[in-house]
């Protein structure tokens, strides 16, 4: 029996966008949002939904001063019969409290916030949007509140669950884009916190982000922090090859990767089809030698947002390769359609995927 939901329903809705109306990522909020909070001693408490807005919080919060903020990303869906799909929200509550190990935060109930982020959803449900790529993102996230200078784990946290209209990913249809591996900053080392999504790992990355979009690639493919020699993740998705017909991709072992949702479904379309999977440690000098000799055949990253996302050329210092002639390949191309289908009730879910709302 799940601890009771507070609803406190707004008497001031929010203007919700006009069908046919762009809707870019992370712009617009639905008129609710969920809350509740941590006490050392009491747990977590108070679970509530309240109409959307700004909230009360003091300066000395320890979140803007030590960083101790997680969170996560997931969509709901709107299929054609009216019902809501979303896709793997227990492995999201999941990775989160794998985020929170990390940053010494408590961790949460991943069925009770499954159970929340659905009454949250069913709150709202007028704002998933219906056009064709269109889905409702879902952003749970904790800060530390402890209003205190000195540097220890928080004893009282604040966790909330937004939505977000979200237009669809490639507005013009899919292509493949552009990336730019950087050879100068790191983005996590081993024994970091690289595994897990903390608002710092984003922080840490803006700066070759930046250069890379100066430089006119859209994606930062991001090299060890150690060696800077072998291959970790894009941005904020992971990353995957074709080669000599194997799905290749960086393993996880280093602790310096996060273990991503979708990748981790592409592994498993990947199996059922009888593709071979070689997760292991794939070296920048190897990558360029496939582009050069012909075995790499397709690379595309792999998120919550773009689902995947085909890579056309990749740079590396002076050196710029071009994979399948700069089109999306056979198998990005399936992954995309099989993931997307599932989650929008288009294809059958045999991987049982799917959490109905």
């Amino acid at each position: 029996m799940f601890p009771e939901i507070k609803i406190t329903k707004t008497t001031n809705p929010r203007k919700k966008p006009e069908a046919g109306q762009p809707l870019p990522f992370g712009k617009n909020f639905s008129d609710h949002m969920f809350v509740m909070d941590y006490v050392n001693g009491q747990g977590w408490i108070n679970p509530r939904i309240i109409p959307y807005g700004p909230f009360e919080i003091e300066p000395s919060a320890m979140v803007f001063h030590y960083g101790q903020a997680v969170f996560e990303g997931m969509k709901a869906y709107l299929c054609d019969d009216k019902s809501i799909n979303l896709f793997r929200p227990k492995l999201n509550y999941e990775r989160m409290n794998t985020s929170n190990d990390r940053l010494v935060i408590p961790h949460v109930d991943v069925d009770f916030c499954v159970h929340a982020t659905k009454t949250l959803i069913e709150l709202d449900k007028d704002w998933i949007p219906s056009g064709n790529g269109e889905s409702l993102y879902i952003r749970p996230f904790v800060i530390a509140t402890d209003p205190y200078l000195g540097v220890r784990a928080s004893d009282t946290y604040r966790f909330f669950i937004l939505l977000s209209p979200s237009g669809a990913y490639y507005a013009k249809g899919i292509q493949p884009v552009k990336i730019y591996v950087e050879d100068k900053y790191v983005r996590a080392v081993r024994g970091g916190t690289g595994f897990t999504k903390c608002s710092g790992n984003y922080a840490c990355s803006l700066i070759a982000q930046t250069t890379a979009h100066d430089a006119g690639y859209e994606q930062v493919l991001w090299l060890d922090g150690v060696e800077q020699k072998y291959i970790e993740e894009v941005g904020a998705m992971n990353i995957m090859f074709v080669i000599d017909g194997k799905l290749v991709t960086p393993s996880l072992d280093s602790g310096s990767i996060l273990s991503g949702i979708t990748r981790r479904s592409c592994i498993e379309i990947a199996k059922s089809l009888g593709i071979e999977v070689d997760e292991r440690k794939i070296s920048i000098g190897e990558l360029i030698e496939a582009g050069k000799n012909g075995s790499l055949t397709e690379c595309f990253g792999c998120g919550t947002a773009a689902v995947v996302s085909p890579v056309g050329e990749l740079k590396y210092e002076d050196t710029v390769i071009s994979i399948n002639d700069g089109k999306i390949g056979t198998l990005t191309q399936k992954f995309y359609d099989t993931i997307t289908g599932i989650q929008s009730g288009k294809v059958e879910d045999t991987y049982s995927w799917i959490t109905k709302i």
